[in-house]
């Protein structure tokens, strides 16, 4: 079975372009809070430094800290979660059509 025979199928062509889109859209996602959450603590850290309520220790940006911590495994629980459905459908196929 040669490399060009299941680069040229379209099941894999769709394969790869669903990953590629899937990934981007992901890592675009999780850098964009990243960098929002980075940005803050450099042009606002004062906002960040804020009680969430008076008298309590902790802060906003514990809270956004950990906000983001926790939308880093709901990102990846959302791919798990694509893969193994729609990814794992066109591998399947893929596999099939190929035999």
């Amino acid at each position: 079975m040669g490399i060009d025979r299941i680069e040229g199928h379209p099941v894999f062509r769709r394969l790869a372009f669903e990953r590629r889109c899937l990934g981007l859209a992901l890592a675009a996602a999780m850098s964009a809070a990243y960098f929002g959450y980075i940005l803050t603590v450099a042009f606002r850290p004062a906002l960040l430094g804020t009680p969430v309520r008076d008298g309590s220790v902790i802060t906003w940006g514990i809270v956004a800290g950990a906000g983001l911590l926790s939308f880093g495994f709901v990102l990846t629980a959302l791919y798990v979660l694509v893969a193994n459905t729609r990814l794992d459908a066109l591998s399947r196929r893929l596999r099939e059509d190929l035999r």
